[in-house]
């Protein structure tokens, strides 16, 4: 209601609480909250109205604009709502962890919850929208889904799953659970007093970290743990329905593809610019919300200073594109040393400089000025900060545990104590995308003026075919090492040349060699290793007998002088099936 007091007007809130009148005034935010309140209220009403709808609790009703500890922007969910809701996904094909959630729901198992979990765009609503699709009706009529928005917190939400749990549900979504600043320290509620008492309760969000934190304290043995973040390629041909592994490269990590099969919208990996909101939005202030919210602020270590600096989610920023630039100037300066551009000296300066002394001048440090500058990824309000080893050793292990790298062995034969180790991205398209960026950038440089637009493009072309070239070693290595937790996969050195994959059984005391080669033709250079003597007999005193040697490429699979040579997506598409 509005008061008007001296020429002016007022805004109040009159309710009635046990029997009695109250008027209180109402301002600011708190306007805005009570406003949206009443509207989910109006809409909870007519829907108690409503014939062909499940009943929701009359207490839920009455508390959607009682007081200011209920959800103030949160949705529930059943009935003809849940159909509609659900409706949508019913064509789009499964992932293949989809079967999980399903035993979930449908299994004898008590006082557990489920969690699902991942970055964005990983397909989290989206399963639980077809798990809500393939229910009958009987189930579908004890199911309700919540919607969470900053803000709310635990004990509202504990009034709302009372009360559907005295009404007879039985199966409950809650979607971004995590957005609730108390969630990480008071999530026991769910597994102790409603998954003990047989209600089945999906919990889902996008700060990954929280979930983990909440599991290792609150939840810990009393959780279901399901990842959606690493999509192989296999799922990403068969659930998005496109196929070729450069696809892959370019767009996979994400299922916001436009494929035929899912969701139709724009690849989040597209371009630079919306790569770079993905990795602010889905990995730096996922970090930065779960630590916050992890032992009341406690949980910061060695990034405190940067987070007390309002620093911390540039630095992540920073950060995981640093390891993305480290990893393309390594395949660019590879593809430089080996000469191998098809540049010839009159193409280049008037001073006729041979191509390696010419690719040998380029300032990478200015190359790498460059690329951040076209990125975007300094602060915004010109904030410095130096990056220290302890800060990038201590967001490594969060990409660790988002799921959102992983490491490969380099073992050297040297007999080395100390190997070294590939970073990669198990989202293959945001790192594209930031080396796709770094090549533009690389021939945009003065070195490269007197070269035509004709040879710019080439060797553009070159470089990205070199930087597809060791994406695809990457995931070949990472999705046969998923493939096979029992056995050892790394690349082994040598002085001169290496085994581009080495897959070590040590039970059976035996291994598989592999050379992986972005190419679908074949020619004697791809086995030169495979058939080095000395090589191989290295290989048979240290890890037993070679069982087989194969190359991955591009083309038909066959088999020349021994050598089996394997199509890179069937390869990836049987790893599971072996």
């Amino acid at each position: 209601m509005i008061k008007r007091i001296n020429g002016k007007e007022y805004e109040y809130w009159q309710y009635r609480e046990s029997g009695r009148q109250i008027t209180k005034r109402i301002k600011g935010e708190e306007l805005e909250i009570l406003r949206k309140q009443i509207e989910e209220r109006k809409r909870l009403e007519a829907m108690l109205k409503a014939d062909n709808s499940p009943k929701l609790p009359v207490a839920i009703v009455d508390e959607a604009v009682v007081g200011h500890s209920v959800l103030t922007d949160s949705f529930i969910r059943v009935g003809d709502e849940l159909k509609e809701f659900s409706a949508p996904v019913r064509d789009y094909k499964k992932r293949d962890c989809f079967s999980k959630l399903k035993d979930y729901l449908y299994s004898p198992v008590n006082d557990r919850v489920f969690i699902l979990y991942g970055l964005r765009r990983t397909g989290k609503t989206t399963m639980i929208r077809q798990a809500i699709y393939d229910m009958d009706a009987d189930k579908l009529s004890k199911t309700a889904f919540i919607q969470v928005n900053d803000g709310d917190d635990i004990s509202s939400l504990n009034k709302y799953i009372r009360e559907l749990e005295k009404s007879g549900y039985r199966y409950l979504f809650i979607d971004e659970v995590t957005r609730m600043d108390d969630f990480i320290e008071q999530a026991a509620l769910f597994s102790d007093i409603y998954a003990s008492s047989g209600m089945k309760i999906v919990l889902s969000g996008t700060d990954s970290l929280g979930f983990l934190f909440s599991q290792d304290e609150q939840l810990y043995d009393r959780a279901i743990m399901l990842h959606t973040t690493f999509i192989s390629y296999g799922e990403f041909e068969r659930v998005l329905g496109i196929q070729g592994i450069d696809n892959y490269i370019k767009y996979g990590g994400t299922m916001s593809l436009g494929g035929v099969n899912y969701n139709q919208m724009p690849t989040t990996f597209s371009n630079v610019k919306s790569t770079n909101e993905y990795v602010d939005s889905a990995i730096a202030h996922n970090i930065q919300h779960s630590l916050k919210n992890y032992q009341y602020e406690g949980h910061f270590r060695g990034l405190a200073d940067l987070y007390e600096k309002g620093e911390l989610t540039n630095v992540i920023n920073r950060i995981v594109e640093d390891m993305n630039h480290s990893f393309v100037l390594e395949v660019i300066q590879r593809a430089f040393v080996s000469h191998d551009l098809g540049i010839t000296r009159n193409n280049l300066r008037k001073d006729k400089k041979a191509p390696s002394d010419i690719l040998d001048d380029i300032d990478t440090s200015m190359v790498t000025e460059r690329l951040m500058a076209k990125l975007d990824i300094h602060d915004v309000n010109g904030k410095t900060a130096i990056v220290e080893t302890t800060h990038m050793n201590e967001v490594k292990e969060y990409l660790l545990l988002l799921d959102l790298i992983d490491t490969i062995e380099v073992v050297s034969s040297s007999g080395s104590d100390k190997n070294k180790e590939r970073i990669v991205f198990t989202q293959p398209g945001l790192r594209y995308s930031q080396a796709e960026a770094l090549v533009s950038s690389l021939l945009q440089d003065d070195l490269f003026r007197d070269i035509g637009i004709k040879d710019r493009l080439r060797i553009t072309e070159r470089l990205l075919d070199e930087v597809r070239g060791r994406m695809m070693e990457d995931i070949i290595l990472l999705e046969t090492k998923k493939a096979f937790p029992d056995k050892e996969v790394f690349v082994l050195q040598f002085p001169v040349g290496e085994f581009d994959m080495v897959v070590f059984d040590r039970g059976s005391i035996s291994c598989q060699l592999y050379e992986i080669k972005h190419s679908d033709k074949i020619v004697s250079e791809q086995t030169r290793h495979l058939v080095d003597k000395e090589k191989c007999e290295y290989v048979q005193k240290q890890y037993g007998d070679i069982v087989g040697k194969c190359v991955i490429y591009n083309g038909v699979s066959s088999c020349e002088n021994e050598i089996q040579y394997i199509n890179a997506e069937y390869y990836l598409n049987n790893l599971n099936k072996e």
